[in-house]
């Protein structure tokens, strides 16, 4: 991620002056275009665009932007499945149902315009995938667990996902995939003057192309939102 953050930056950098990106701008836009692949429309019914989201602080509508800025970097009217990893709760706190809810719900809304076909969670276990299962009015398909938090699925995980016809896969991401400190460390190395440390990413999407029938990945990629701190 950080390698790809890094490379995006310096290649956008060096194509603009310093004058664009030295205004006050709450967001900027630094993309490469040649480096996204737009779906063929022709071609949509063959593929599957899957992502997953990572959100980075606690702002449930960041949602919505990071499917509408996938949608439109990719050509597509919408994704047919998005993860969401467990956004990150306050030291001493544990994840509960309550925290999820309101991430959850933009979810579903975007599920209901038809903007995402499929919704998942990751690292959620047996107890708390129940609790969003009979909860949820859109019922979550899949949930990833952490191969480095187990070498074998929880029996009892297992069981109640087989039950409910949720999909258990496998992911081995860290569980802060990227940190405030490390964004901004890139930031400073990738554009001179930035004054990085007033810049604070928002959330990271990691989408996958995938070929149906072959199941090879076509392209993937990341979109990462940030913002910059006024004070």
């Amino acid at each position: 991620v950080r390698d790809c953050i890094q490379k995006t930056l310096s290649e956008w950098s060096s194509k603009i002056g310093q004058d664009q990106y030295q205004e006050t701008l709450e967001f900027l836009e630094c993309s490469v275009v040649q480096a996204i692949e737009k779906i063929n429309p022709e071609e949509r019914d063959e593929l599957k665009v899957s992502a997953k989201l990572f959100i980075v602080g606690s702002n449930s509508s960041s949602i919505r932007d990071a499917v509408d800025l996938a949608c439109s970097a990719l050509g597509v009217a919408q994704l047919d499945s998005v993860i969401i990893a467990p956004p990150p709760v306050e030291d001493g706190t544990n994840l509960s149902l309550e925290y999820l809810q309101p991430f959850w719900k933009e979810l579903e809304n975007l599920v209901q315009n038809k903007k995402i076909v499929a919704i998942g969670t990751s690292d959620l276990d047996k107890t708390l995938l129940e609790q969003l299962y009979l909860w949820a009015q859109v019922k979550p398909s899949s949930n990833q667990v952490n191969l480095a938090s187990c070498c074998v699925m929880p029996p009892d995980l297992t069981a109640f996902a087989k039950e409910c016809d949720i999909q258990l896969l496998t992911h081995n991401d860290p569980k802060e995939l990227l940190c405030e400190a490390s964004f901004q460390e890139v930031l400073q190395e990738s554009i001179q003057n930035m004054k990085a440390n007033k810049w604070i990413p928002l959330w990271l999407l990691r989408y996958s192309v995938i070929v149906k029938s072959r199941g090879i990945i076509k392209s993937k990629g990341y979109i990462i939102q940030a913002k910059r701190n006024a004070s």
